[in-house]
């Protein structure tokens, strides 16, 4: 495996990858989410490159337009479509070999890979995609309700309440959100699911369990057989069991399993 940077157009704008060469014929696009580098929070998406590469996949990822290394106006997770593409075409170019293209992308890059409708991908992995457009930092009512049914199975829990170690004003705020209806889809939720749904390659939707985001998610979305959750996960999946996981969920769309 070697690591190669470098640089590729679009719509005018220098912008800047980096490859993990591989001798596989799939290969990954990491879309990175916010205003995050590619080299990912405290190195992760570059960890995570070198590691689906070790296992014999090339992966490409890159900063977008106004990102990191990348000349050009930064428009947001909601106007990347042109980027994704970008980057995907010069993934080709860089690397002939790949006959497959998997785009991965976590939190608003998910959001921004099903809006894009693959953006010319083959196949997807969503990660604790982004589905909040008014985030006052309340949880939803399936979350907290989630939250104190876990509460209620453990003794701890209990002997707390009699010791009067909870904070009941916290306790009636809880209890009110979780007692609220299930919100109805935002309009970028409904806009996901219409993107989506024009892709016709397979997916694999993953949710870290402890993930504000990834519940919000799993609140706003219909019921779907390609969701796939990590218990305890929080959402870059830093904990050692769920990176084992993220990797071998990502791994089996490689091998198209």
């Amino acid at each position: 495996m070697s690591r190669l940077h470098l640089t590729f157009e679009c719509l005018g704008d220098t912008c800047v990858g980096t490859l993990d060469s591989a001798a596989g014929k799939t290969g990954l696009l990491i879309v990175s989410g916010g205003n995050e580098i590619r080299s990912g929070a405290f190195q992760g998406q570059s960890r995570l490159a070198a590691r689906i590469a070790a296992a014999g996949y090339p992966v490409f990822r890159y900063d977008r337009r106004g990102i990191g290394d990348s000349d050009g106006e930064n428009r947001g997770f909601l106007e990347s479509a042109d980027d994704i593409r970008a980057a995907l075409e010069a993934f080709r170019a860089i690397a002939p070999g790949v006959e497959r293209v998997v785009g991965l992308g976590n939190c608003d890059a998910a959001s921004a890979l099903m809006l894009a409708s693959g953006a010319g991908c083959d196949a997807l992995v969503l990660s604790n995609p982004w589905t909040i457009e008014d985030d006052d930092g309340t949880p939803p009512p399936e979350a907290v309700r989630s939250r104190y049914a876990a509460k209620l199975a453990n003794p701890r829990e209990w002997l707390r309440l009699l010791k009067g170690q909870i904070d009941f004003g916290k306790l009636r705020r809880g209890l009110a959100q979780a007692l609220k209806p299930k919100a109805e889809p935002t309009t970028l939720a409904k806009d996901m699911q219409a993107g989506l749904a024009k892709f016709d390659g397979p997916v694999a939707i993953l949710l870290a369990d402890a993930d504000r985001t990834a519940q919000a998610f799993a609140s706003a979305w219909p019921s779907d057989q390609r969701i796939r959750q990590c218990p305890g996960a929080s959402h870059a999946f830093v904990e050692l069991d769920a990176r084992d996981w993220l990797d071998a969920q990502i791994l089996a769309v490689l091998a198209d399993k």
